[in-house]
């Protein structure tokens, strides 16, 4: 076929039937690929036309063109899309397991006439004996594999049914293959062409880089508020939030709503229905804001998405790259924040360790990557387009946070060397964590194996901290002075340029590490009396200490320390405000607060205080639905091994839950728990206790006094039913 001719035909295509004038970056060059018969590969980022680079050429060429794609939602409006531009239906058609019986006799119908130019089918369906009998007596034009990153086992969605693929293709006929992917590291690509066997397939792909995303990686403390101010700064954008829990995601988005933020849960956890509405209120700007699971945006083309949100850290900067796509795909403004926090990534690496041990080490590595991208101190843009196998030559991007104000470098030469010849002596077996910690001189059971002890780098960085050493290998690496193995992937390996750096008298320049704020620090600083506001903490304690003593109540019984400390935070100055601090709630502010609210207005006018608007955050947690469950479950007295245990949460953090329900003015009933745990004399000496000789409830403080003589468990459950008594 003549390329010319092909081109200028799919030129012809293109406007009478998709309505474009011109093909987007190399989408002419893939289509002419396709339209030869060539095996093809295409890496092109999400936003880029991926779809038309198989679309156009089915409609061109004779036969049927089979696209699989793993989304039953993303195949329909796809198959939704090419049918709006045709005069019949039956040009484009889905086949996977949502059919009826019979929508399905008119799929077989039309693609038995010819009438059917492409078919959308999940890799499940393709695989099907039945089918692949079906389809093997119909002309094929070629394949698309959508989504092709899932053939890979490094890949952020492997699915197994993916790498089956290839034999359902030989079974049915052995066409041209064209494998499609947003996201595909060096690692990705070679599994992608090596599975598939079109490893000489034309290969075309587009720079990662997405010069109008903003990218900025936060700490994970106040992120509530942090994400309110967030999309107050935005309000009437658009915005996607992404949690990795489907609990997390209702959480957010109840906290949005309660803070006059429109927003809506998506989830897989919601049924179909729900779903396509609060998809749709989206699309349609219903809604500005989507709080969702990683499912949410796949395929979906909403140009004008201007904030992504992580919540947590994703599990691999493949799916994070994916995600932070969907922002600014008109070209225009695209923000993205990500939260991190140690304790996410520790929670993702348990995940693991339910998996097969092939896996958990794929995994880690991915995990690995996450968080060195979350923790670099270099250029993000550089770290993100580096993972992705491109090479990005300016030393600041200017639109990451670690390149705002033009930060400077300093000469790491000596370090930079120390890594390169820790490499050489690990002869080719020692990834990023066996380098640093031979520096710092830890031990573990790989660098054993290794005899790393009888190095001469054994120890020789250990005045510097492992998290320094770790940044400087992200940096040596991003400079090309290291590489990673593909095939053994994470081992570090000297390039060319490190072996003619480490023979030269040039310096290495480095950023200087910038340690990320530990979160479990700043989040017990604001236990212990971090309030923003000393001066009125000190005023409302004395104020909450005379309000208790005209009741006959310990201080703590009618507003803790969180609570005031929280006040002298966020100023509430109306009853309102005030009901949604945590450990306050609607009962108590109705009881109790108008002295405290008068004292803090007072405060607040007498020192000319101006309330930023984010400072009163209203709190879901309390009222949402593990507080409905609590109270229902203990209703119909449930242990609290088995509320625990149904809610998947530890039975410390059950108590804590429901210590907070009671502090907001809510009582439980728990007596028939207690009567398990304590005879009555006891639970009555216990109940003095807090009552009259306690002024801070502290358990602690009762675990000594008491020498042991009952477990914290039994003295929180005792404190429970006093407090449950005064509010």
């Amino acid at each position: 076929m003549n390329p010319v001719l092909s081109e200028a035909t799919s030129k012809a295509l293109l406007k009478s039937f998709f309505g474009f004038d011109d093909f987007k970056g190399n989408q002419a060059d893939v289509v002419v690929s396709v339209l030869e018969g060539r095996d093809t590969f295409v890496m092109m980022p999400t936003g880029g036309g991926k779809s038309l680079c198989y679309q156009l050429p089915a409609l061109q060429m004779d036969g049927l063109a089979i696209v699989v794609s793993p989304l039953i939602a993303l195949m329909k409006n796809q198959v939704d899309a090419v049918r709006s531009f045709a005069a019949e239906d039956g040009i484009a058609h889905v086949w996977n397991s949502s059919l009826s019986k019979r929508e399905m006799v008119q799929v077989r119908q039309d693609l038995s006439s010819g009438h059917t130019k492409l078919l959308y089918m999940a890799p499940e369906s393709l695989n099907k004996e039945e089918n692949i009998a079906f389809l093997k007596d119909l002309p094929i034009s070629f394949y698309a594999i959508d989504e092709a990153h899932c053939i890979s086992e490094w890949g952020h969605d492997f699915r197994p049914e993916y790498r089956q693929l290839r034999h359902a293709i030989q079974a049915i006929q052995r066409r041209p293959i064209l494998a499609l992917t947003a996201t595909a590291t060096p690692k990705v690509m070679s599994d992608i062409l090596k599975n598939l066997e079109i490893t000489d397939a034309a290969t075309f792909t587009t720079s990662f880089n997405r010069a109008n995303l903003f990218y900025s990686v936060q700490p994970k403390t106040n992120v509530e508020k942090d994400m309110i101010r967030l999309l107050r700064e935005h309000d009437g954008k658009s915005a996607i939030v992404y949690c990795l829990s489907r609990q997390k995601v209702e959480e957010i988005a109840q906290l949005l709503q309660l803070n006059g933020i429109s927003s809506l849960p998506y989830h897989a956890g919601l049924d179909s229905g729900t779903r396509a509405r609060h998809q749709d209120a989206f699309l349609q700007e219903d809604v500005n804001v989507i709080v969702a699971t990683i499912a949410f945006g796949m395929g979906i083309d909403k140009p004008d998405v201007r904030l992504v949100i992580h919540h947590d850290i994703p599990k691999s900067l493949e799916s994070y790259y994916q995600e932070t796509g969907r922002a600014g795909r008109d070209g225009g403004e695209g923000v993205c924040v990500t939260y991190y926090s140690e304790k996410d990534i520790e929670k993702l690496d348990k995940f693991l360790a339910r998996k097969p041990v092939a896996e958990q080490e794929i995994g880690r590595q991915l995990l690995q990557e996450a968080r060195g991208y979350a923790l670099t101190a270099t250029c993000r843009r550089h770290y993100l387009l580096h993972y992705f196998g491109e090479h990005y030559s300016q030393k600041n991007c200017g639109a990451c946070d670690n390149c705002q104000g033009n930060p400077s470098d300093y000469d790491a030469t000596k370090g930079a060397r120390l890594i390169l010849d820790t490499v050489l002596a690990g002869k080719d077996n020692f990834r990023t964590p066996q380098v640093v910690n031979t520096l710092i001189g830890l031990e573990t059971a790989v660098l054993k194996t290794f005899g790393a002890r009888d190095l001469e780098q054994w120890g020789a960085g250990k005045d510097q901290s492992d998290g320094y050493w770790t940044d400087l290998v992200r940096q040596v690496v991003l400079q090309g002075l290291l590489t990673k193995d593909i095939e053994r992937y994470g081992v570090l390996k000297v390039t060319e340029s490190g072996q003619a750096f480490q023979a030269s008298d040039n310096i290495f320049r480095a950023r200087a590490y910038r340690p990320m704020a530990d979160d479990s620090i700043e989040l017990g600083a604001v236990k212990r009396g971090a309030a923003l506001d000393p001066e009125l903490f000190g005023v409302l304690k004395a104020l909450n200490r005379q309000l208790a003593k005209q009741r006959g109540i310990p201080p703590y019984a009618l507003f803790s320390e969180a609570a005031l400390q929280e006040m002298a935070t966020s100023y509430p100055i109306t009853e309102d405000e005030l009901k949604v601090i945590p450990g306050v709630g609607e009962a108590k502010a109705k009881r109790f607060g108008a002295s405290m609210v008068q004292a803090i207005s007072q405060h607040v006018e007498a020192n000319q205080i101006e309330r930023p608007d984010d400072f009163t955050i209203r709190s879901a947690g309390q009222k949402g639905s593990l507080k409905v469950y609590i109270i229902q479950s203990t209703d119909r007295r449930m242990t609290l091994e088995e509320i625990a245990k149904n809610k998947n949460i530890r039975e410390d953090e059950l108590l804590r839950e429901m210590e907070l329900i009671v502090q907001s003015g809510t009582r439980i009933a728990l007596d028939y728990i207690i009567e398990d745990h304590l005879d009555e004399d006891s639970m009555e000496e216990i109940m003095d206790y807090f009552s009259e000789e306690s002024e801070t409830g502290d358990i602690q403080e009762a675990f000594k006094d008491f020498d042991g003589a009952y477990t914290e468990e039994e003295l929180r459950l005792v404190r429970l039913k006093f407090l449950c008594g005064v509010v």
